[in-house]
């Protein structure tokens, strides 16, 4: 029971938004409310702002994924099968962003971009939201990685096999599930930031500003909440594919 007094608490505010994108009321939230209706609905899917934030989002999304898959890859590989000078210490730097408040890794690639003369737009969204995407990728590629025997590689090298062959019919095979599901969380992640990006957005709006921007205009709130629960269905969808192929992948393992 407790279990489920939990998972209640965590997600009844959940339910809330949900519940008041619904809701007749425009200003102030009454509780039950006055009435239901889908006119909110209407109103949100006639906002071309709130599709070109949406759109932005989607692109930083897939193009910060797609590198994150890339750098993830490549540093798992390189953290499994190469001894070399402070490797533990690079590991710690790969894995940090994720664990410092994204308030000081916004600061920080603030202060570089305008050091640097970079103006700040698509690409230091993407610059910015990779710092975190790619330690996701990371730790679901070397975790795999980590329980692959390395007699499967010696054997496919002593049969005759060049690297690239090695990489391509033994270590790839195992490894697809463990980055599709790290590439699903980072897409998921990186479709709903807020406090990297407000630092590093510029006058670009994605979804999550775009939102954030909304909650001061009272005469519409409920809008607010009718995009909440269109990010919310986005994502979930993301999360519960990762999640379905990591377990998978486990039961495999």
């Amino acid at each position: 029971m407790m279990a489920y007094g939990a998972l209640l608490f965590l997600h009844f505010p959940v339910l809330v938004v949900i519940l008041y994108a619904f809701t007749t009321e425009d200003r102030t939230y009454h509780f039950p409310p006055p009435g239901l209706t889908l006119k909110w609905f209407g109103v949100a899917f006639a906002r071309e702002d709130m599709w070109a934030a949406l759109g932005l989002s989607f692109r930083v999304a897939l193009v910060s994924t797609v590198v994150a898959l890339g750098l993830g890859l490549f540093l798992a590989l390189e953290m499994r099968f190469f001894r070399f000078a402070l490797q533990d210490s690079l590991s710690l730097l790969v894995t940090l962003p994720i664990a410092l408040p994204g308030i000081v890794t916004g600061i920080a690639l603030l202060t570089t971009f305008r050091r640097l003369g970079v103006e700040l737009g698509f690409w230091t969204i993407v610059a910015g939201h990779v710092t975190f995407t790619v330690v996701v990728v990371y730790n679901a590629a070397v975790a795999r990685l980590r329980r692959l025997p390395d007699s499967w590689i010696e054997a496919s090298l002593d049969l005759g096999a060049n690297l690239l062959q090695t990489f391509r019919h033994v270590l790839l095979p195992p490894l697809v599930p463990a980055l599709l599901s790290g590439a699903m969380l980072a897409f998921a992640l990186s479709l709903d930031e807020v406090i990297v990006t407000t630092f590093t957005a510029g006058q670009q709006k994605t979804l999550p500003i775009w939102l954030f921007s909304e909650l001061f205009r009272p005469r519409e709130r409920p809008l607010t909440n009718v995009v909440a629960v269109l990010v919310m269905g986005i994502t979930l969808v993301p999360l519960v594919v990762s999640q379905w192929l990591a377990y998978r992948d486990e039961g495999r393992a």
